[in-house]
Formats: C-alpha cells, structure tokens, sequence
C-alpha cells in the first residue's frame, strides 16, 4: 500500500480541467452508484500488462497505444469497434511480423470519454458557452442544455465501457484475431490504396508461414496465441470522481487498482506534481502514462517519476512525449539524457498527434507528413542516445475519415468538409495509419540491425 494514499486523497490537493457541475447532490449520488458497480478489468489484466511494458522498457517489445480522441455515444455500435478493431490488427501484425518484434496493443478506447480544453469556455456568433470537455460530461451541440455537466452521463459511459470491453474481449479471444484471418483484416475503403498491396503482399508471407507450421503439425488448435491475442484498454483519468468511484482493493495483493482501465495516463495540462490528477495515480498499482510536452523541464520529469514510481518498476510509467515536429530533436534529449543519467526505467512512447495540430479552412487538422517527421525524430534521437524508441501514442479510427491531411492516398485541404466526424481533435484513417505502421517498422528493423532482438515473436 502507498503511504499516506487513499483513493479520495486527490480530494485534498489542487485541480485542474474540472467541470463545474451545478448539482453537487446529484454528483456525489451518481459516484455513489458507480461505486457498486462492478469493475470493467481486473488487477490481472493490468498487472498482465505491466508485465508486457517490461519488456518494451528492457529493450524487448513494441508499445502501440492508439484509438479514438474522444469516444461518443452516438457513434457506439458494433461495426465501428470492429472497423477500429481490424485497423488496429492491421497496423499490429505490420509491426509483429514485419519488424520482427513482440507488440503490446493497447486501445485508447472502451473509457476514453473525457478532454481538456485549452480554454473553459467557447464563443461562436457572439455567445459564450461552456467547452465541450467529452461525453461523459458534456454535450457536443453548441446549446446550453448541452453544455452544462450531467452527472448522469458518467453511468452512460460506463455502461458503453462494458459493452465496449465485451465486444474487444470477444473479438481478442474468439477468433478473430486468429492470424488465418489475415487478409480479412482489410477494410473496404483501403482496398485500393497503395498500402493495401504492401499489406497484401505481407499477408501473403503470413499466410505461406501458416501453412508450413500446419505442414509441421502447429496450428491454431495446439496453439492459442496464433488465433488469439492480448488487447489492452486505456484513457486519460482526467475525471476523478469517476475514477475513484471505480478503484477497488484487489483481493489477492491488497493493492488498489484503477478498475475503469488497463492503463490510464496524466495529460500534459494535469501533470502538476501537487495537484490532484498526479496525486491519484501515484496510489494505483495499474500501468500509468505521463504526458510530456515542451515545457516540461527534465528536473520536474525525474521529480514525477521518483513519485509515480518510487520503486523505479520496469513497465510501471510510460512517457508519451508529444512536442511537435519542430519541437522534438530540441526538447526530446535533454529528458531522455536526464532519465537515462538517473538510471529509471520507462517506456519511451511518441504521440505524434497533439503536437502537430493546425487550422486549414476552419477545420483542425493534422498534416500527416508533419506527424511523421515527428515519429522519424523520436527513432533517430533514441538511437542517437543509445535508448529505445519502445512504442506509438496516436489517434486513429477504422471509419474513413478525412481529418489528417496528406498520405500516400492523399487528403487535400478541400476534402476536409466531406468526411470530418471527430468530435474533438483529427484522426488518422485506417489507410494513413497502416501507412504510418510500415514506417514504423522499417524504423525498428534499422534498430535491430543495431541491437539485434533477445527473444522469440509472438503475435
């Protein structure tokens, strides 16, 4: 148990990014409530995946967090969480098998309800409202009773959460992800890109690899993991009445754990070491994020990770660097010189994404060349360090959307207006993801001829 924590502690510490609700009874009523729900994971799980960031911190395996920017309820439904399920899959097996290297898959999805705003109000035509901060607070329609924070609307996203997690679960274990399935994996709207012959090409050397392992007598039957694969959930625990209302004692460690998700991370505006976001996670025992963008001193970094993870645990803290293209060859070393030069042990993840953010006729939206030239930052410093680059923190969707610029299946400034769905920040279609996954794994193929891998591939 962590000293002088419990899972209220937060409540005594400064906060930020916290809506105003009106109804403080109606709050405290519907944590109430969610307190007796049961859990949406388990200490297992999240301890099965700490497990599995060791080995991304030791130099063993490949971290790729990905899914929605902000999840809602009118989008949920089964086709959906399939389409960014294959998305998903798609880019894995991509860096699985291409790159010769283990993947953990963590989804930003099944409790990624929740955004902080740069500003806490919004104005259009002359009226001001409240921002829109996610759904499980707030309504995206600019009116007012849309804006104002519901209580109500964290038991709505909770219970998405569980049918979210049922339908992953199913997928992850069921079948569908059995690597037999390979070409199946593609979504319609890929099919003509110039990733999809790339990835057919690869899915054709999956499918002969298949086939001699059954001529040898391994197949999917005698062997789970080919027709089965671990998926991990994650969110930013931004809202913590909600989260405190999910954090359970586990039974067999006595520890606390964030029940609400595999992983959770700290935002870049909430990383205040004596604030409250910091102060609630220092307490569970999950995996846990930290956001690091450029005005992060490296001092403040070490200070944070001495108190998220005070025993220096392998596989405990990911930091998820996200500086902009521009930005990162200048802010990057000096916080991996400065974790390196202390001796702590972190995953090293980039999100390409939220620093690369600009405004083309009227539209947010992010050039996907910028958020590559990110990526190819992150590599080359790592190597330049003698660290490893262990994983990808991106915001992607299996709809076809047109919200990123660019690809080799390009989005033009003009073709923003026809599909752009997000409710908050743009998105990578499957096609620009796929595409950034390729690119990812040449990267780690270089590394390896460096440092060659220590250990067996599995899917």
């Amino acid at each position: 148990m962590v000293k002088d924590w419990n899972p209220k502690s937060w409540r005594a510490k400064p906060i930020q990014q916290v809506p105003a609700y009106p109804d403080l009874d109606a709050l405290a009523e519907t944590e109430k409530r969610l307190a007796s729900f049961p859990p949406l994971v388990f200490a297992g799980e999240a301890r099965k995946l700490k497990r599995a960031l060791g080995e991304v911190a030791e130099g063993r395996a490949f971290l790729l967090q990905g899914g929605d920017c902000a999840e809602s309820f009118a989008e949920h439904g089964a086709d959906n969480i399939r389409d960014f399920f294959r998305a998903f899959l798609q880019m894995a097996v991509v860096l699985t098998f291409a790159a010769s290297s283990p993947v953990v898959k963590v989804g930003r999805i099944a409790g990624q309800f929740a955004k902080p705003r740069s500003s806490g109000d919004e104005t259009k035509n002359g009226v001001t409202l409240p921002s829109y901060r996610g759904d499980i607070i707030n309504g995206i329609d600019f009116d007012e009773a849309s804006r104002i924070p519901a209580p109500e609307r964290q038991e709505m996203a909770y219970r998405q959460s569980a049918a979210t997690l049922n339908l992953l679960r199913a997928f992850a274990q069921g079948g569908y992800a059995n690597l037999d399935n390979v070409h199946q994996w593609m979504l319609g709207f890929v099919s003509g890109s110039p990733q999809a012959e790339r990835y057919g090409q690869l899915a054709d050397r999956i499918s002969e690899t298949m086939n001699f392992m059954r001529a040898i007598g391994i197949n999917s039957e005698s062997h789970p993991s080919l027709r089965e694969t671990d998926f991990f959930t994650s969110h930013e625990a931004l809202l913590l009445g909600y989260e405190e209302a999910l954090t359970r004692v586990d039974s067999t460690s006595g520890e606390w754990y964030a029940t609400s998700g595999h992983m959770i991370w700290i935002g870049d505006r909430t990383r205040q070491i004596d604030h409250a976001h910091v102060e609630y996670c220092r307490g569970i025992r999950n995996p846990i994020g930290l956001k690091c963008g450029p005005s992060l001193a490296a001092d403040d970094l070490i200070r944070l990770i001495d108190v998220l993870n005070p025993a220096n645990e392998a596989g405990r803290l990911t930091l998820i660097t996200r500086f902009g293209h521009e930005k990162a060859a200048e802010h990057l070393p000096r916080l991996v010189r400065a974790v390196e030069r202390e001796g702590r042990k972190v995953v090293w993840s980039c999100d390409p994404m939220h620093g690369n953010t600009i405004t083309v006729n009227d539209y947010k939206t992010r050039p996907f060349e910028r958020i590559l030239a990110e990526v190819e930052t992150f590599f080359d410093v790592h190597r330049a360090e003698g660290t490893h680059a262990g994983g990808i923190h991106v915001e992607m969707t299996g709809k076809d959307v047109t919200e990123c610029t660019g690809g080799a299946r390009p989005v033009l400034a003009e073709d923003l207006s026809d599909r752009y769905h997000t409710h908050c920040d743009p998105r990578l279609n499957a096609n620009q993801a796929l595409e950034l996954s390729f690119l990812v794994a040449e990267r780690i193929k270089k590394e390896q001829e460096a440092h060659p891998p220590r250990q067996v591939v599995n899917f």
